[in-house]
């Protein structure tokens, strides 16, 4: 399992990395050229600045069981396709359409 944060605007990266080092899960921090990321835990990868580029990064990494933290609804959709777990993070759960509602809070 390895967790894939949509990190351009993610209002959570600190407490991502908390957790994830609490319970030694591997992070992945993707962000396009636009913004400097850093961080002591989490493996940051830079893709070039272009529409979607981190959509499609992100799409391309993640593997079925992997989390997926993102605000974008198609990302998550795509994600969820691959069979990650796809959360927002305010902390929704997004639901693929045969589960039922496309976005719960749990």
């Amino acid at each position: 399992m390895q967790i894939y944060v949509d990190a351009d605007a993610c209002p959570v990266l600190e407490q991502i990395e908390d957790m994830a080092r609490m319970y030694m899960v591997p992070v992945t921090l993707l962000c396009d050229t636009h913004n400097v990321l850093r961080s002591a835990y989490c493996t940051v990868q830079i893709v070039d600045a272009g529409k979607d580029a981190v959509d499609i990064a992100l799409t391309n990494r993640c593997c079925a069981g992997d989390i997926v933290v993102t605000q974008d609804f198609g990302l998550a959709m795509f994600a969820l396709d691959k069979g990650a777990y796809v959360i927002h993070p305010w902390g929704w759960r997004y639901r693929s359409l045969s589960e039922g509602d496309a976005a719960h809070k749990d």
